[in-house]
C-alpha cells in the first residue's frame, strides 16, 4: 500500500511559511523534457532537477579543480576500494535519516536500471559497514572515480520502498522526488513544468535570499521567454535562445550569465549508413564545414561568445587537447581530394541533416551544413526532429540520419564522460552516440584513459585517442562551448558570474540554494 500520508506529511513540511514574509519565486526554461528519476538523467534539464533535488557524495570544487566532501565527511582511497564516512546529520526531506543503506541502494538501482550515466558505475560493489560508513569496490580500475560520484544522487530507500510495489520505485520516482536536496518538488509535469521549493530540513545553510520557490519550464519559444523576461515574470532564460535573442535582451538590461563549457557542437555523422560509412567521405565533409562562420554565428557582442574554436575532438584545455592555436579551419581542396577518395559518386548523394526542434540555434547550423555540403556537389535535406522523436531514431542504425547536432558536455567534468559515451562501441544507440561507432583503437585508447594511474598517462591516452578520432572523423567538431545565459537583475548567481565561485561542472551553477533574489 502507497503511503500516501507519508507524501502528504512531505508537501506540508517543505511548504513556504505563512505571511510573514514575502515570498520569492526564481522562474526560468530549459528545453523539454525535464527527467525526474535521477538513476534516468543524463541530458542539462535532468542535471539542473537533479543537482537540487538530491545530493551526492562529493562536490565539485569552486573556483578550481578537485572535489569537497558534501555527503561524505571524508573518504580514503585503498586501491580500488574507497571508504567513506557519511555525516550523521542528514535527514532526507522525508524526514528519514541518511544511513550507508540509501548509499548502496541508490548504487545497486543505478545498476540494475541501467540508463542514463549507470556506465559509471558498471562493476562496482557497494557495501554498508554500519550506518554511517559504505564503501564502494571497483572491479577494476577507474581513474576518475571520485568524479563519477557527482552523478550519483542519493536516493530514499524507505521513502521509495513505502510507495512503490517494485524494487527500484521507478514509477514513484518519474513524478516524486526523494532526496536530501535542498528544494523538494510540489509538482513535476516533463512536459511543461516543475514546481520545487526550499525544503526546511537541509543539513547546511540556506541563505534566506535564496529563492523559495522555483518554477522550471520546458520548452518555451524564444519570443515568449524575451516577453516573459521584459515583463518581469522569468528570470533566467535557457542557453538555447539564439544569440541575436540573447543579445536583444542584454540590449535591453538583462544580465549576461557564463558557464565555462566541457563539451562542444558536434555534428555527428553515422558512421554505419551510405556514403558515410567510408571514411574518406567524412573527411571530406570534415574539411569543408566552414569553422569560422560557425564561430561567428555564435558571438553575443566583443565580449561574449557561445563559443570558442575548437582544435580537435577533445576541447582545449582538457586531457589530450591539442592547443589553441591549432584551430580547425575550412580546407575546400583538401575537401574535394577527399572525396576523389570516396567511392560515392558525389552527384548521386542525397545526406540527411537533422537538428533539434527545441534548440532553434541548430536549424541555422543546418543551413550552413547544406551550403558547405553543396560546394562539393553534394545534395542534403534538412529535418526537423523533436528531442524525443530524436532519441528514439538514433537507438537503430537504420533510423539514424546520415547528420545529427549535438551540444554535448562532460557529465562529470572529466573526458571520460564526454568521450566514452559517444564513442565506446560499447555503448551505441544512446542520443549521445548517433554515429555508431565501432574501432577498435577507440575502444583502446578509452579504456587506457579511464585506467591509466598517473596524469602523464592520462594526458598520453587521450592524446592518442584525439589522433585516431581526427584520422576516421566519425564528427565534425564544430567548437568549443561556453553556455550563456540572459538574465533579469531579480536573481544573483555568483556561481555563473564569478569565477572564483564556478564549478567545473556543467549544471551545477543552477544550484538555487546558492543564488540570490535580488528584489529589483
Amino acid at each position: 500500500m502507497k503511503n500516501t500520508t507519508l507524501i502528504a506529511a512531505l508537501c506540508t513540511a517543505t511548504a513556504p511559511a505563512g505571511p510573514a514574509f514575502t515570498e520569492t519565486v526564481l522562474r526560468l526554461d530549459e528545453v523539454a523534457i525535464g527527467e525526474l528519476d535521477p538513476a534516468k538523467a543524463s541530458d542539462y534539464a535532468d542535471s539542473i532537477l537533479m543537482f537540487n533535488v538530491y545530493d551526492t557524495l562529493v562536490l565539485p570544487a569552486q573556483g578550481g579543480p578537485g572535489h569537497t566532501p558534501h555527503l561524505a565527511a571524508s573518504w580514503e582511497v585503498d586501491g580500488a576500494k574507497y571508504t567513506f564516512n557519511l555525516r550523521d546529520d542528514v535527514m532526507f526531506q522525508s524526514g528519514n535519516k541518511l544511513t550507508a543503506a540509501d548509499v548502496v541502494y541508490s548504487v545497486e538501482r543505478m545498476q540494475a536500471l541501467g540508463s542514463g550515466l549507470s556506465y559509471l558505475f558498471a562493476g562496482v560493489t557497494a557495501e554498508a559497514v554500519d550506518d554511517t560508513t559504505v564503501t564502494l569496490t571497483l572491479e577494476t580500475p577507474y581513474a576518475p572515480f571520485i568524479a563519477s560520484l557527482v552523478r550519483l544522487p542519493i536516493i530514499d530507500m524507505e521513502l521509495v520502498k513505502a510507495n512503490s510495489d517494485s524494487e527500484w520505485g521507478e514509477e514513484f520516482l518519474t513524478a516524486n522526488g526523494a532526496g536530501t536536496g535542498a528544494y523538494s518538488v510540489m509538482s513535476h509535469n516533463p512536459q511543461e513544468e516543475t514546481v520545487m521549493v526550499k525544503s526546511d530540513s537541509y543539513f547546511l545553510d540556506v541563505a534566506d535570499v535564496a529563492p523559495d520557490t522555483v518554477h522550471l519550464r520546458y520548452g518555451l519559444e524564444p519570443a515568449t521567454v524575451r516577453t516573459l523576461i521584459a515583463q518581469g515574470e522569468h528570470d533566467i532564460a535557457s542557453q538555447w535562445l539564439p544569440p541575436e535573442v540573447i543579445q536583444a535582451l542584454a540590449n535591453d538590461g538583462a544580465q549576461l550569465l557564463t558557464e565555462s563549457g566541457t563539451g562542444g557542437y558536434y555534428i555527428k555523422m553515422n558512421t554505419q549508413k551510405p556514403p558515410l560509412d567510408n571514411v574518406n567521405c567524412r573527411l571530406a565533409l570534415n574539411a569543408a564545414f566552414d569553422y569560422s562562420t560557425a564561430i561567428q554565428m555564435i558571438a553575443i557582442n566583443d565580449d561574449v561568445s557561445g563559443g570558442s574554436p575548437s582544435t580537435g575532438a577533445i576541447p582545449v584545455g582538457m586531457f589530450g587537447a591539442n592547443p589553441a592555436d591549432m584551430a580547425l579551419a575550412q580546407d575546400l581542396d583538401a575537401a574535394k581530394a577527399y572525396l576523389a577518395d570516396c567511392p560515392y559518386d558525389p552527384a548521386e548523394m542525397n545526406i540527411e541533416i537533422s537538428w533539434i526542434a527545441e534548440v532553434p540555434l541548430e536549424e541555422r547550423f543546418a543551413l550552413l551544413i547544406q551550403s558547405n555540403f553543396s560546394a562539393l556537389g553534394i545534395s542534403s535535406s534538412i529535418t526537423k526532429l523533436p528531442w524525443a522523436l530524436f532519441v528514439e531514431q538514433v537507438s537503430k542504425v537504420e533510423s539514424t540520419p546520415h547528420i545529427s547536432q549535438l551540444f554535448v558536455n562532460a557529465v562529470t567534468g572529466d573526458p571520460d564522460t564526454l568521450l566514452y559515451g559517444m564513442y565506446d562501441s560499447s555503448a551505441p544507440g544512446t542520443w549521445q552516440s548517433p554515429e555508431h561507432l565501432n574501432d577498435a583503437e577507440v575502444d583502446a585508447a578509452l579504456d587506457a584513459g579511464r585506467t591509466a594511474t598517473s596524469d602523464a598517462d592520462r594526458e598520453a591516452a587521450y592524446s592518442a585517442l584525439n589522433a585516431r578520432l581526427m584520422a576516421i572523423a566519425p564528427t565534425i567538431y564544430g567548437f568549443d562551448r561556453q553556455s550563456v545565459f540572459a538574465a533579469s537583475n531579480r536573481v544573483h548567481v555568483p556561481a555563473l558570474s564569478d569565477p572564483a565561485m564556478a564549478f567545473g561542472l556543467d549544471g551545477m551553477g543552477f544550484s538555487f540554494r546558492l543564488m540570490e533574489m535580488t528584489g529589483e
